[in-house]
C-alpha cells in the first residue's frame, strides 16, 4: 500500500525549491565575475565591493523580515520578498557599470534578506520537533545544490546568450516560483484545505497553537540573552561560507590555474559536498535527539565536529602544491562546515518557538554582517598581499573560535513562554511523544 504524501512534505518541498532558486540568484555573480572584471575593468577591491553590496541590506533585513513573518505570517512576507529579489535579479542584467551593479545587488539583498527567517518561522507550526533538524538540513542542502548547479548553469546561459541574459532568465524563474508559493502555501496547517486530522496529530499542533501569532510585545531582551552567542557563531560560520560562495571561482582560476571550462566542474565539487553536509547534519542532530532525548548534545556535537573539521581541512588546502588536492581538501572543509548549518537554523525554533522568525533573523544577522565584511576584506588582502594565504588563515582562525564557543550554546534555555519539550518514548523505545 502506497504511503500518502503529507501536506507538510509538499510545503517542505516548496521551501526547498525557494532555497535552491534564491541561492542561484545570490551566487551567480561570482561565476560571472571574471567576465565582469574584464568587461567593466573592475579591480579585485571593486569586485569585493560588488560581492559585499548584497550583504548590507541582507543583514539589515534579517530581524525585520523575521519580525514581519511573526506578525503577519510567512505567506505575505515571502510573497513580497520573492518578487523583490526576482526583479532585482532581472535588473542586474541591465547594469551599465560598477555603481549600477552595486545598487541592483543591494536590492537583491533586500529581497532575500528576510526570506530564510520567514521560512524558519513557517517550520514552527508545519514541522514536528523531531523533524526540524531534517527540515533545516534538507532546505539548506538545496541552497548548496543551487550554488553547485550555478557554475554549469550560468556558464551555459552565458555561452549561449550572454551574461546579461543569464540574470534575466533566472529572475523570471524566481517570479514563477512566487506564483506557485502563493497558490500552495498557508501560514499554518489548519488553514490548508488538504490537511487531515491525522497529520495535524503527527505534527503535534493544536488548533489553538496553529492560530497563535506573536500579537504581544516581542521579548527582545530575553531573546538577545539567548541568541547572541548563536549569532556570533553564525558570524564565524558565515565568514568562511561567504569566501566559498564569492571567491572560490576566482581563487581556482588565479591561484590554481583552472580555465573557464574547468571552473564549472571544480567550483561545483566543493559546493556539492556541502549539499551532503547540510542534509547529514540535520539528520544526525535529529537522530541524536531521538535516541538520547538530550537536545544540548544533539545540537552542540554537530557544531563542534562541523566547525572543527572545516578548520582541519582548510589549512592543508592553502599550502598543498597540487591543484586537484586543493579542490578535494576544500570540498572536505566545506562538507564539515555545512554539517553545522541545519543546527544553527534549528536553534531559533528550539529557543524562541513562535518568535522563531525574529530569532532566526537575529541569528542570521551574524551571517549577513560576515557577508558585508568577508568578501571585501578578502579582496583587499588579495590585492595588497598578492596572495590568498592570509585571508584563508583568517577564516581558519574564526572557525576555531566558533568551535570553542559552541560548547556554551544552550538550546534548552527557551523564552519563558516557550516550555521545554521533554520527550517520553513509546513502547518501541524509538518514537518520542512530546508533552
Amino acid at each position: 500500500m502506497k504511503k500518502k504524501l503529507k501536506v507538510r512534505h509538499l510545503i517542505l518541498g516548496l521551501m526547498c525549491l525557494m532555497y535552491f532558486i534564491s541561492y542561484i540568484d545570490r551566487v551567480n555573480i561570482s561565476i560571472i565575475a571574471p567576465v565582469l572584471k574584464q568587461e567593466m575593468g573592475l579591480t579585485p577591491t571593486e569586485l569585493g565591493l560588488v560581492f559585499s553590496a548584497f550583504a548590507y541590506p541582507y543583514a539589515a533585513m534579517q530581524i525585520l523580515g523575521g519580525w514581519f513573518a511573526d506578525k503577519y505570517g510567512p505567506r505575505l512576507v515571502l510573497g513580497i520578498l520573492s518578487i523583490i529579489w526576482a526583479i532585482a535579479t532581472i535588473l542586474c542584467g541591465f547594469s551599465w557599470g560598477l555603481w549600477s551593479l552595486i545598487m541592483f545587488r543591494m536590492l537583491l539583498g533586500v529581497g532575500e534578506g528576510g526570506a530564510f527567517p520567514a521560512a524558519t518561522r513557517s517550520f514552527t507550526f508545519w514541522m514536528p520537533a523531531t523533524e526540524r533538524g531534517f527540515a533545516q538540513g534538507i532546505t539548506h542542502s538545496f541552497s548548496r545544490l543551487g550554488g553547485a548547479i550555478t557554475p554549469p548553469l550560468v556558464l551555459l546561459i552565458v555561452v549561449q546568450y550572454g551574461w546579461r541574459e543569464s540574470f534575466i532568465i533566472l529572475g523570471i524563474i524566481s517570479l514563477i516560483w512566487t506564483c506557485f508559493f502563493v497558490w500552495l502555501y498557508r501560514n499554518t496547517p489548519i488553514e490548508h484545505k488538504w490537511i487531515t486530522s491525522a497529520e495535524l496529530t503527527e505534527i503535534g499542533v493544536s488548533s489553538a497553537d496553529a492560530k497563535e501569532v506573536s500579537k504581544g510585545k516581542t521579548p527582545w531582551k530575553e531573546m538577545l540573552k539567548r541568541m547572541w552567542l548563536v549569532t556570533f557563531v553564525d558570524f564565524c560560520y558565515g565568514w568562511s561560507l561567504w569566501v566559498f560562495l564569492t571567491w572560490l571561482p576566482s581563487y581556482l582560476k588565479d591561484a590554481r590555474g583552472f580555465d573557464m571550462k574547468q571552473l564549472a566542474l571544480f567550483t561545483a565539487l566543493p559546493l556539492m559536498a556541502g549539499v551532503v553536509g547540510d542534509t547529514l547534519g540535520g539528520v544526525l542532530s535529529d537522530y541524536i535527539y531521538k535516541k538520547t532525548g538530550n537536545l544540548k548534545l544533539a545540537r552542540r556535537s554537530l557544531l563542534v565536529v562541523g566547525l572543527g573539521g572545516a578548520l582541519i581541512f582548510i589549512l592543508p588546502a592553502i599550502y598543498t602544491d597540487t591543484a586537484l588536492t586543493a579542490v578535494a581538501l576544500l570540498a572536505l572543509s566545506f562538507f564539515f562546515l555545512e554539517l553545522t548549518n541545519a543546527v544553527l537554523w534549528s536553534l531559533p525554533i528550539d529557543i524562541a518557538g513562535k518568535y522563531a522568525g525574529t530569532a532566526g533573523g537575529m541569528m542570521n544577522t551574524g551571517f549577513g554582517i560576515a557577508g558585508m565584511i568577508s568578501p571585501a576584506v578578502f579582496g583587499f588582502l588579495v590585492q595588497t598581499t598578492g596572495s590568498y594565504e592570509v585571508p584563508f588563515l583568517i577564516s581558519a582562525g574564526l572557525l576555531g573560535v566558533a568551535a570553542v564557543c559552541s560548547l556554551w550554546i544552550d538550546p534548552t534555555n527557551k523564552l519563558r513562554d516557550e516550555p521545554i519539550e521533554e520527550p517520553s518514548f513509546n513502547a518501541m523505545g524509538n518514537v518520542p511523544i512530546f508533552r
